[in-house]
């Protein structure tokens, strides 16, 4: 698998800062839980002169490899011979601009365990990359894993059929109050949704709170203004979910 390769899977199969909860509002976890223990690697180029040295090539990763739970750590494709392969692509790869100048590239990779409730793992994967040009990417993305289905949970798994349109209204309501827009307000002039018409991403995390949607920088906003975080509580979406889900030991 090269670099290019598990950057992709990890952003696209995943998805700045991570969301806590306050302690008095989170249900305890459960005694059925996964057990894991976190990795990490850490690698410089060859050529860079020291341990000190600024102006050379990284690759790191930080992530969590889950005891009995083999499917989990296929699906986040971070063993250690896929990062072995994406490490030396990553390494290998012509590091020039167009004027034959060797650039310093950046990649760091940390995915972290949120969460754990009865059957739901909840995982954020925080994405740096540097390939060139004024300034890094940084890119969130979350994993929701039902450890007694296993598989990573897909909006359609939590919610009923036909969802999608008052679940889009609901949370274009919510937007609009957040960014103190009123309800007629344009899309179009400040923001990127395709359009101009709001839309939900599929870059969600289950909390005990609500859903809670991320988009990334340059997604909806200019870079300058950074991540966007969306809740959206369950009071407003509960005729809307699917009984007997992961969500709902979080409904009252």
């Amino acid at each position: 698998m090269s670099y290019w390769v598990l950057c992709f899977v990890l952003l696209a199969g995943l998805s700045s800062c991570m969301w806590g909860v306050p302690k008095k509002q989170a249900p305890a976890a459960t005694k059925d839980t996964l057990v894991y223990t976190y990795k990490t690697v850490n690698e410089r180029a060859p050529d860079c002169k020291s341990a000190s040295d600024s102006g050379c090539t990284l690759f790191s990763m930080y992530y969590p490899v889950f005891k009995n739970a083999p499917a989990l750590n296929a699906f986040l494709k971070i063993s250690d011979t896929a990062i072995t392969a994406a490490k030396k692509s990553f390494f290998e790869e012509d590091k020039k601009d167009i004027n034959g100048r060797v650039l310093t590239y950046e990649y760091n990779d940390s995915l972290q365990v949120i969460r754990q409730d009865s059957s739901l793992v909840t995982i954020q994967d925080k994405n740096f990359g540097y390939y060139g040009g004024a300034h890094g990417m940084n890119a969130i993305s979350f994993v929701n894993w039902n450890s007694k289905a296993y598989k990573a949970l897909k909006l359609s798994d939590i919610f009923k059929p036909g969802y999608e349109q008052q679940l889009t209204k609901i949370g274009e309501t919510i937007f609009r109050k957040d960014e103190k827009l009123s309800p007629t307000a344009s899309l179009a002039d400040n923001y990127f949704f395709k359009d101009g018409k709001f839309s939900l991403n599929n870059n969600f995390l289950i909390t005990p709170l609500g859903i809670k949607f991320l988009y990334n920088d340059y997604e909806i906003k200019p870079g300058a203004a950074g991540t966007t975080n969306l809740l959206i509580p369950y009071a407003q979406i509960k005729s809307l979910l699917r009984p007997n889900t992961v969500v709902t030991q979080y409904i009252k």
